[in-house]
C-alpha cells in the first residue's frame, strides 16, 4: 500500500463483491485467470465529467473485449441510479454500488475533496488496471475523462497483449 492506502502497482488487487446493474453480483475472483479488468472508480453518475469518461469507455467497449478486458464502473450510487445512468448512455458494461464505500476505501479512492471552495468526502476519480492473475498493472490517479478510455486501451494493448 501506498502511503495514501492506495494499493501500489505489482500488489494483489483488494478483494471485492458488489452488486451491478442488472441486479449481478460481481466479485474481483470471477475474473481470474479469466479476463484483465478494467476498474474504474468514479464521482457521481449523470455529471458531466463522469458521463464524458463512461461514454468513453462504451464508444470503445469492443476493443476492450477484443483484448480480453472487462470495464467495471464503480460509485456510491445506487443500484437504481445506475440502472437509471446505464440505459441513458446505453452502456455496455456493469456499474457496481458501493454505498458503505467500503471498495472505495479499500481501493484508497474515498476522501476528502474540494469543489468550487466546499470540501467534502467523496470519490476521487481513478482507475486501475488489474490482469487475469489479480495483480494491479497500473493506476491512473488523475484522469482526464475525453482521453481516458483511449489511454488505458493504449496500456492493455501494449503491456497486456
Amino acid at each position: 500500500m501506498g502511503k495514501d492506502g492506495t494499493p501500489e502497482v505489482g500488489s494483489k488487487a483488494p478483494a471485492f463483491t458488489l452488486m451491478g446493474t442488472g441486479g449481478k453480483k460481481v466479485a474481483l475472483k470471477d475474473f481470474f485467470g479469466r479476463k484483465h479488468l478494467v476498474l474504474y472508480f468514479y464521482p457521481k453518475d449523470d455529471t458531466p465529467g463522469c458521463t464524458v469518461e463512461a461514454c468513453g469507455f462504451r464508444d470503445a467497449y469492443g476493443a476492450f473485449e477484443e483484448r480480453g478486458a472487462v470495464i467495471l464502473g464503480v460509485s456510491r450510487d445506487s443500484l437504481d441510479a445506475h440502472q437509471k445512468f446505464s440505459s441513458k448512455c446505453r452502456l455496455p458494461f456493469l456499474l457496481l454500488s458501493d454505498p458503505d464505500s467500503e471498495v472505495c476505501s479499500a481501493y484508497g479512492v474515498y476522501g476528502k475533496r474540494s469543489f468550487m471552495g466546499r470540501e467534502f468526502f467523496g470519490i476521487h476519480r481513478t482507475t486501475f488496471v488489474i490482469d487475469r492473475q489479480g495483480t494491479i498493472r497500473r493506476i491512473y490517479p488523475r484522469v482526464k475523462v475525453r482521453e481516458h478510455a483511449r489511454e488505458v486501451l493504449e496500456f492493455i494493448r501494449s503491456d497486456l497483449a
